[in-house]
């Protein structure tokens, strides 16, 4: 389980980034955090990773206080960005090699490589190029697997699915749709509300660093997601026929 309690960041004593953050992604959940940019997505998640320091408040995955006990925390951590970190002249397979044993998986056979890589939908033929020569999709595929190979307890996502096509998009949900069987806790930023309207289990609208509102599974099948982001993020309050 991943939660943060009253979590907060406030930059130059003056910008409130995220403020007083209250929410649980619990295992074998996927947590969508929806918001415009600069609504606190990336800075939340910086803070899950120990990148920033909160200025108040606190994270933790299962009982371990996450700016407390860094490393410790980041064992059961798995990060995956926008632009995924990868070295660009190893191949795939070099790149989940590497990143596994830095994870402390010592020893990884090619075959458990293979099988990681296959899994995330890489064909074959891609395992032993040059991650340089790979299209977005490919390297967001190599990320999950990455994730996949660490067997950490929770995945942290920072708008995975932006600049994706439409099959690629669907093809990266469906991953994450099989971490969740795993029992992961799963939680990404975006600000594409369709996908997550199609994946999450719970909703919450970020604005200003403020969580407006939180949906459940029911909720986001009863209300109108699309308004409802617009009232919040925007101001907007549609014309009644557009509520229908």
């Amino acid at each position: 389980m991943l939660q943060t309690r009253d979590l907060t960041k406030v930059y130059n004593e003056t910008v409130m980034a995220v403020n007083a953050l209250n929410l649980t992604v619990n295992d074998g959940e996927i947590y969508v955090v929806l918001g415009a940019n600069g609504a606190g997505k990336s800075t939340t998640i910086s803070m899950l990773l120990n990148f920033i320091e909160p200025t108040s408040g606190t994270a933790l995955i299962g009982d371990i206080e996450i700016p407390k006990f860094p490393l410790e925390a980041k064992r059961h951590l798995a990060y995956v960005s926008e632009n995924v970190e990868l070295y660009r002249n190893f191949t795939a397979r070099q790149n989940l090699a590497f990143f596994a044993k830095l994870g402390g998986r010592k020893k990884v056979s090619n075959a458990d490589l293979d099988a990681t890589l296959g899994r995330v939908g890489l064909p074959e033929a891609a395992f032993t190029r040059r991650v340089k020569t790979f299209s977005k999709g490919m390297r967001q595929r190599l990320g999950i697997a990455i994730a996949m190979m660490k067997n950490a307890q929770a995945v942290l996502l920072d708008e995975p699915t932006s600049g994706l096509d439409p099959k690629g998009g669907a093809d990266f949900l469906n991953l994450l749709r099989d971490l969740r069987e795993e029992g992961k806790a799963i939680f990404m930023s975006t600000h594409d509300i369709f996908r997550a309207k199609e994946i999450a289990d719970k909703i919450g609208i970020l604005v200003a660093g403020n969580l407006e509102r939180e949906l459940t599974r029911e909720d986001i099948a009863q209300e109108n997601l699309e308004a409802l982001y617009l009232r919040y993020v925007a101001g907007y309050e549609p014309a009644e026929e557009d509520s229908e």
